[in-house]
């Protein structure tokens, strides 16, 4: 029964896919078979990829806010549309929002809430009211949809069935792991819908925080927070859309665009943990004129490797050593064996050239990172989400900080963080001390081996009286085992040192 309802489910989302331009990758690489011609039969295309997407439902805006973090799938251009995507839904009635609150508290709302509004905003997982505590704090309360995780689940189904049905007219889905993307995505969103991951997006966030920075985030209320719950302190501000209003408050722009662009690279690049929804809504100024973040909904984490891997191409680019920036991307792993390194080197000084004698603010940071994941097609390249999740990101604050200055020069903005994040990363100090490490680990491997083979000799015994006992083995091979034993669980213990060592 559920085959014949994903069917139908197909059907419906083909004619209006065929009402709008798509991108090539969710059209048959035959360009004469019969869906790409039925996808293509109406030829006056009127309505948009985003449009459509945001007519079938929550489950496919938050499949176009996550297809607009890869290019690489759907091309730059509907990229650049689906970023502008909004998660912007009808609320549903106050007195739902209340029978949650008492659900999950198990007490009457005036227990929780000594006042307890209507909602102010709504998105496709959760909404937003306004309150007050019983010391009179203001505070914000966000809550998730009923029945919303049956409802996503049930678009998820359908989601693998249709990458398993497009995998099957555009083998290039599945080299670029649609359907893995797809994981990525529900797990993504599932997240969001146990609030409590949130709040710890928000108390990690303000653990990296030093007294330098100049962004702020919420105070959470742990005690009223709960899977469907999260109350933070509301914090008072103006949007950075509203660029009237902050000049009639004697903001000035110019610095405000600087500290968004610094506050989102200290994130991604000191802290390898970054906000990775820096649009406009988001984003207020309070009356220190420090940069207010709100809804870490969706997070985005930069591991060693990942950090070690942007500093050294960056610092490639920037010193016009190609063939280093190529190396870094072999021996990160990212580019297959079976491609060549002098031609991938070619492909990333056809991106850095251009840019040189160029005015830094004629060019943008976040376009030349689109450039440098383009090249993944071409050479076969693994996809890498937690990268991807950066550059779009990049993208969005970018744009965000030029409304507030359109002469935004982002390399002299971005140049004290990057220079800082990539002595840290490509120095001889911390070459040093990773060497330094990495001797700690042997000498910490070393220091366990004589409990290696103790427990092995353990084993031996073990393993001995076990033999004794088994009716079930031949006397040649208990005989064998028992002389030999020992050195195979030795020989197992050194294998286990070398994975300690290596590891």
């Amino acid at each position: 029964m559920r085959y014949f309802t994903h069917l139908f489910q197909i059907i419906k989302v083909g004619y209006l896919f065929s009402r709008c331009e798509i991108p090539d990758n969710f059209l048959p690489k035959n360009n004469k078979s019969l869906l790409n011609k039925l996808l293509n039969y109406n030829k006056k295309k009127k309505k948009t990829f985003s449009s459509t997407l945001e007519s079938l439902g929550p489950a496919y805006i938050k499949l176009g806010q996550f297809l607009a973090t890869r290019p690489d799938i759907i091309g730059s251009k509907f990229a650049k549309e689906l970023a502008n995507l909004q998660d912007d839904l009808p609320k549903f009635d106050k007195k739902i929002s209340e029978e949650i609150i008492q659900s999950e508290f198990n007490t009457n709302i005036q227990n929780v809430f000594a006042e307890f509004d209507a909602p102010i905003a709504a998105a496709s997982i959760a909404q937003v009211h306004t309150g007050k505590l019983s010391d009179n704090q203001k505070v914000a309360v966000k809550i998730v949809r009923p029945n919303i995780e049956e409802k996503f689940n049930k678009d998820f189904d359908f989601f693998y069935f249709l990458a398993d049905f497009m995998e099957r007219f555009n083998s290039d889905l599945k080299r670029l792991r649609f359907k893995e993307s797809i994981k990525t995505m529900q797990r993504s969103v599932q997240m969001e819908m146990d609030l409590r991951y949130e709040a710890a997006a928000i108390s990690e966030i303000n653990t990296n925080m030093n007294e330098n920075d100049e962004y702020v985030v919420p105070k959470i209320f742990w005690e009223k927070t709960t899977k469907k719950i999260l109350t933070i302190e509301w914090v008072d501000g103006i949007s950075v859309r509203d660029r009237e209003k902050l000049i009639e408050k004697k903001y000035d722009l110019k610095d405000l665009a600087r500290i968004i662009i610094q506050s989102f690279l200290t994130q991604a690049l000191r802290n390898g943990f970054f906000h990775a929804d820096m649009h406009q809504g988001n984003l207020l100024i309070n009356e220190e004129g420090k940069l207010v973040i709100l809804d870490f909904g969706i997070m985005g984490r930069l591991g060693e490797k990942e950090q070690n891997f942007l500093a050294e191409i960056l610092w490639g680019l920037i010193t016009k050593n190609y063939k280093r920036a190529a190396e870094v991307h072999f021996e990160a792993g990212y580019v297959p064996d079976d491609q060549k390194l002098d031609e991938f080197s070619q492909a990333l000084r056809a991106i850095g050239e251009p840019l040189s004698g160029k005015n830094a603010n004629d060019i943008s940071m976040a376009n030349v990172l689109t450039q440098l994941f383009e090249v993944t097609e071409q050479f076969n390249m693994e996809t890498r989400p937690e990268l991807l999740l950066l550059q779009k990101t990049m993208v969005v604050t970018e744009g965000v900080a030029r409304d507030l200055d359109p002469k935004l020069n982002m390399w002299d903005i971005a140049e004290p963080i990057v220079k800082k994040w990539m002595e840290d990363k490509i120095s001889p100090d911390t070459k040093i001390k990773q060497g330094i490490e990495g001797l700690s680990r042997f000498g910490v491997a070393i220091s366990e081996f004589p409990n290696f083979l103790s427990d092995a000799r353990k084993t031996n015994e073990t393993f001995n009286r076990f033999l004794e006992e088994s009716q079930s083995r031949s006397r040649q091979s208990q005989n064998y085992f028992k002389r030999n034993s020992f050195w195979i669980i030795t020989v197992v213990a050194l294998i286990s040192l070398v994975i300690l060592i290596t590891g």
